[in-house]
């Protein structure tokens, strides 16, 4: 895979990241030898930002993320978030805590339960609007200063926020959902202030939730617990106008000789050498149908029928944040 970098001046990467997420909830989580066997093929192919969270299974996939890195953590560039609360009796709670005495516990727990010394890149995973980004991001800079962090990362601000935090430190990476289905950053400003500061787009969700593999045909077929059941683009009222796209997609992917999922994911990373895709994989096949799109090329007139078929603001349904 040709690397991409994390800001003017961070590691390089893959340009297919794998997202962790899902190894422990949020969908169907697979058995712990699955998931670290994933994360093991992920560095061996270059994927080799590995992303997860303290809010993710609650502590549970940063635990499972360090077991599958002792002994490998030389070959990971290893990305966490904070800022984000959740509750054990009401899991679909979420409150958030920008407070720099939460940001200094919250690294700690992070790097005990990782079983390592310092992360890669440290996001913060939402603002908290009763914090000023700027002490939020302070915070996280004395970290670095602290040898605890290499970079820092926010994920789903707005231009005006990026800017903000950058005036404090130097920002490395922005998360935010870029896909097909999604694509906000390209016009609230987001993506225009993340290259004028250097910051490289880390686009998470590129396969719209699993929703642009076509592998979802039906609301019925996910379980109960699933985040989708949540996400307004897989409603019964959305779904059929979205599946429509999705196969005009995949008849463009047969044409390639590609999958629908490599066909999207490949489209994210033409927009720009400073952007990321970062698809969650859960199981090896998966992974490597993924990290197979890095090298699936699209000419102007592939893109110009990509667009066509797929313009901006063509899904039906929004998204949650």
């Amino acid at each position: 895979m040709t690397a991409r970098r994390l800001g003017r001046e961070g590691p390089a990467v893959g340009p297919i990241a794998l997202g962790c997420m899902g190894m422990s909830e949020f969908y169907t989580p697979v058995p712990e030898r699955e998931a670290i066997a994933t994360i093991h093929r992920a560095l061996e192919l270059g994927v080799t930002l590995i992303d997860t969270s303290d809010m993710y299974g609650r502590g549970e996939n940063e635990k499972l993320v360090g077991r599958a890195l002792r002994n490998r953590r030389e070959h990971a560039v290893l990305a966490t978030k904070t800022g984000m609360l959740r509750r054990a009796d009401d899991p679909s709670w979420r409150g958030r805590d920008g407070r720099p005495a939460y940001v200094r516990a919250a690294i700690d727990a992070s790097l005990r339960r990782l079983g390592v010394d310092h992360v890669d890149l440290y996001y913060l995973h939402r603002v908290d609007p009763q914090v000023p980004i700027e002490e939020t991001v302070g915070a996280m800079a004395e970290l670095v200063r602290a040898g605890k962090v290499r970079r820092l990362g926010l994920s789903e601000t707005t231009a005006d926020q990026l800017r903000r935090a950058a005036a404090v430190a130097p920002i490395a990476a922005l998360q935010s959902e870029y896909s097909l289905f999604t694509r906000d950053v390209e016009q609230n400003g987001v993506l225009a202030a993340a290259r004028a500061l250097g910051v490289t787009l880390v686009a998470y969700a590129p396969l719209g939730r699993g929703l642009l593999t076509g592998a979802v045909r039906e609301t019925a077929t996910l379980a109960d617990d699933d985040l989708r059941r949540r996400v307004p683009r897989f409603d019964d009222a959305n779904l059929a106008h979205n599946l429509a796209l999705v196969d005009a997609l995949a008849a463009l992917a047969r044409e390639r000789g590609c999958t629908p999922a490599q066909l999207a994911l490949a489209w994210v990373l033409t927009q720009g050498e400073d952007v990321v895709a970062l698809p969650g994989s859960e199981r090896v096949t998966h992974l490597e149908e993924n990290a197979r799109a890095a090298d699936v090329v699209l000419d102007p007139a592939t893109l110009a029928r990509i667009e066509a078929a797929l313009p901006p603001g063509a899904a039906a349904g929004g998204r949650i944040r």
